[in-house]
């Protein structure tokens, strides 16, 4: 939401998941209705815990910078 100067993403994520057990469908309906781009919108609702890598690979490759 920061990306795309959506104000307050942290409130609205903290509103959205506070005290509240977050099912697939909440979860898509809730990143449908934040006024993020299609293609954005599509990307983020089709992330899931097991295949989410984050930069994992790109710090993987850059390993040597770090140690």
């Amino acid at each position: 939401m920061r990306k795309y100067d959506i104000p307050n993403p942290y409130e609205k994520l903290k509103e959205f998941t506070r005290g509240k057990d977050i099912n697939r469908e909440m979860y898509e309906n809730f990143v449908g209705l934040i006024g993020l781009p299609d293609e954005e919108t599509e990307r983020i609702q089709q992330l899931k815990p097991s295949t989410y890598t984050g930069c994992a690979e790109q710090l993987a490759k850059d390993v040597d910078k770090y140690i």
